[in-house]
């Protein structure tokens, strides 16, 4: 039985790409929980690469979960541990791996320090105060000394997600990444003018769709998957 012609789009579907065809759509998903050593006063190399944690773990399963009932043309990752092993665990449902991607690293903060030493010996106990309170104010990297700056980030993350679309368009992808990573991206395309607009919870979804030069925010910091039940795995 006919319907008729099919509707041509409106200017909401083309500004938002809803009932749009063609469309990527963008599975962003923070690491599971890492095991956090204390970067004031342990040796800051130690806090680039931890792995993840026995709850972290417990989360990437969850998230793998909730995904593994839908389509999943590829999955892409951090090479730092903790996201590294979340990809992992979706990719496993849909018979992939994950592909490494360098420039989803997540921001590198204190990487000028000798990795041998704590912030605290380093800096200094005032000037850490101070870097602290400008944070909670100014919410941007380049308030931390001896790190990545703000620009330096957002070039690098933003570049490596364009390439991820541009490499899978039309197909449905996840982004298993960091809290700075998907704040960056996600910033960028909403125009916020901080490097750090909202907290991702960990294993949380956010979701992105992109196509004919739009990018679209469809969904924030989904965690509905680890509130099921007696388990609620809901960790920042």
């Amino acid at each position: 039985m006919s319907h008729g012609p099919a509707r041509s789009p409106m200017i909401f579907d083309r500004a938002f790409l809803t009932d749009v065809e063609g469309v990527t759509e963008l599975i962003f998903v923070r690491h599971g929980e890492q095991f956090i050593p204390d970067p004031r006063n342990g040796p800051v190399g130690d806090t680039f690469d931890p792995p993840l944690s026995e709850r972290g773990r417990q989360q990437a399963d969850a998230v793998a979960a909730r995904l593994s009932v839908d389509r999943v043309d590829a999955v892409y990752a951090s090479p730092l541990q903790r996201a590294l092993e979340t990809g992992r665990a979706i990719a496993r449902h849909h018979r992939l791996e994950p592909v490494v991607v360098h420039d989803l690293r997540e921001v590198e903060i204190f990487r000028d320090i000798p990795p041998e030493k704590s912030a605290l010996e380093f800096l200094g106990r005032d000037l850490l105060l101070g870097i602290r309170e400008r944070m909670l104010r100014e919410r941007k990297w380049d308030v931390y000394p001896y790190s990545e700056s703000s620009f330096e980030f957002r070039k690098r993350t933003v570049n490596a997600v364009e390439a991820i679309i541009a490499g899978n368009q039309g197909k449905r992808v996840v982004i298993a990444c960091h809290g700075g990573v998907i704040n960056a991206y996600i910033g960028h395309i909403i125009g916020s003018p901080y490097d750090m607009f909202f907290r991702p919870a960990h294993a949380s979804i956010s979701v992105v769709f992109a196509g004919e030069g739009v990018r679209a925010l469809q969904s924030l910091n989904d965690v509905h998957h680890l509130r099921t039940g007696e388990w609620n795995l809901v960790s920042h």
